[in-house]
């Protein structure tokens, strides 16, 4: 079972675990292709960011950023390397869907790299249920982007 903190980034593991997702997304994306968002960037009041525990051991984080009222965009996905390859991904996302319903959002979407380095986010999407999809909101088309969406019931 993971217990889930909103905000949290003033926990220094919290912290660090974000900053070096941030230096390895923009060090395997071409300039001009990364999109993550910094610390700053995911306290924007149209994100809602949590860190994912399990114990005292942070596995993972995620984030929703609200396009409008019923589409929002996950950002900052990520599980910590000593959780990888143990379905950690896949709760991490289950959770920010079941999240995303609580807030009525009937659109999901986002964007990851197209390099080899993602392969692995893009399998674990795709078997979350989201498809390829054209690029939403303000991206523009990118050969180092692949951008997906799915649909989801509130029910």
């Amino acid at each position: 079972m993971l217990k889930s903190l909103e905000g949290n980034f003033d926990n220094p593991e919290v912290y660090d675990f974000l900053i070096k997702h941030f230096i390895e997304l923009r060090s395997v994306s071409p300039k001009g292709s990364a999109h993550v968002l910094d610390i700053n960037g995911l306290r924007d009041p149209s994100i809602k960011f949590w860190s994912l525990w399990k114990k005292n051991d942070l596995i993972g984080s995620g984030a929703l950023k609200f396009l409008d009222k019923e589409h929002g965009e996950f950002k900052s996905i990520r599980v910590g390397d000593k959780f990888r390859n143990q379905g950690n991904g896949s709760k991490i996302i289950k959770h920010l869907i079941n999240r995303a319903k609580k807030l009525n959002v009937k659109r999901l979407s986002l964007e990851t790299g197209a390099g080899d380095f993602f392969l692995t986010a893009r399998k674990l999407f795709n078997k979350c249920g989201f498809e390829p999809s054209e690029p939403f909101s303000h991206y523009k088309s990118d050969t180092n982007s692949v951008y997906m969406t799915m649909l989801i019931s509130n029910k």
